[in-house]
Order: C-alpha cells, then sequence, then structure tokens
C-alpha cells in the first residue's frame, strides 16, 4: 500500500524534528495545505500537499528529501 498522509508527528519529523506546537502554529497560517481530513487521533495532510509546501517555504529542507 503507497502512503499518501502524514499526520502531526510525521511532519514533525520532516520538517527536522521541530515540536507539536510548530506544527500547529504551521497549521494555522494561511499558506499552510488544509488537512486531508480529521480523524480522533488528529489530523491528516496529503504528502503531496506539504511536500509542496516545504519546496516554497524551506527549500533546504525539500533539498534533504531529495
Amino acid at each position: 500500500m503507497t502512503r499518501h498522509l502524514m499526520g502531526v508527528a510525521e511532519i514533525r519529523v520532516r520538517l527536522g524534528g521541530v515540536n507539536r506546537q510548530r506544527v500547529d502554529q504551521l497549521a494555522l497560517r494561511p499558506d499552510w495545505p488544509k488537512p486531508y481530513d480529521e480523524l480522533v487521533r488528529g489530523r491528516v495532510w496529503r504528502i503531496a500537499d506539504i511536500e509542496a509546501w516545504i519546496r516554497v517555504h524551506r527549500p533546504a529542507l525539500a533539498r534533504r528529501r531529495d
């Protein structure tokens, strides 16, 4: 199965180990992707949407993923 969603924990890791509060702050930004869905365990986003945001707003992190 192909993974195409990520939650706060995965985003934390992808952004270099930021804390949960920082992800919550980023999620309040108008340029942050809208969640794909909200589950009992929390919000989830499409990986493609988060990666697109990283390419624009954190290009150094985008290069690390390559």
